[in-house]
């Protein structure tokens, strides 16, 4: 017999994953608290079509952030989550990916701590499983990779300020969040540090979803390809020789029904 279904409580915030894109990938978890929820502060990543599950009415409020284009400040955010939980409300907090995975996940719960406002996480796909799968780019592989590195293409302040001597060890695979407006200089650290031109990247834009783009190049064409195909966030950038699996491994056919 399966065990009683927990139920949300009100007055506590839930740091929700919608996963990388595609709906189905969500949790079972994740889609019960939306469909409770009072309130829901969605971000621009989220799965598609994942309000659908909401109540009718449950209130939507919208703080998505885009490359310069921030619907609401974060600090903003953190005090909204606060006041919205000290009202009584079942607030989802809802995030793509993964909310510890360069989600500010961390950020927004410490607020939540600071204030004594009850909290839960539940984790999601993250972009990086989820767009490496989709894309047929295994993130390891014992004849590639026994490495695997999630790096975010840009600092809180802006800079691309990595450890590029570790990042550009063979063998491994580096996976790289919110880099495609930085490709050139990750391109030209890697290959600075040791990597070669010729060295396999690619490109995953709106990853899992039925607009899902597979770019692939190397370390000297990567960014000239980003330039000339118009791929813009979301994204990921991967590096590694696994790339070179994509296209015997592909499987996922975004226009098929």
């Amino acid at each position: 017999m399966n065990p009683p279904r927990a139920s949300s409580h009100p007055g506590t915030v839930y740091l929700v994953g919608s996963g990388p894109g595609d709906p189905e990938l969500m949790t079972l978890k994740a889609a019960r608290l939306v469909s409770e929820a009072d309130v829901i502060v969605y971000d621009h990543l989220g799965a598609e079509n994942v309000l659908d599950l909401a109540r009718p009415d449950a209130e939507k409020i919208y703080a998505g952030k885009e490359a310069s284009n921030h619907a609401l400040p974060q600090e903003e955010i953190n005090v909204l989550l606060v006041r919205l939980a000290k009202q009584g409300k079942r607030v989802v907090r809802l995030k793509g990916g993964d909310p510890f995975i360069f989600g500010r996940g961390g950020e927004e719960i410490e607020t939540l701590a600071e204030h004594g406002v009850p909290f839960e996480v539940v984790p999601g796909v993250t972009a990086a499983s989820g767009c490496g799968s989709y894309a047929g780019i295994p993130l390891t592989h014992r004849d590639h990779s026994q490495i695997c590195v999630f790096a975010t293409g840009h600092l809180k302040d802006g800079s691309v300020n990595l450890d590029w001597k570790a990042l550009a060890r063979p063998n491994q695979t580096v996976v790289f969040y919110m880099g495609i407006g930085g490709a050139e200089e990750i391109c030209r650290q890697l290959m600075s540090n040791g990597l070669p031109p010729a060295h396999p990247a690619a490109v995953v834009q709106h990853g899992t979803s039925r607009r899902q783009r597979v770019l692939t190049a190397t370390l000297g064409t990567l960014a000239a390809e980003i330039e000339k195909s118009d791929i813009r966030p979301p994204a990921l950038i991967i590096i590694g020789t696994v790339v070179t699996l994509q296209s015997k491994l592909a499987w996922f056919k975004p226009g098929a029904s």
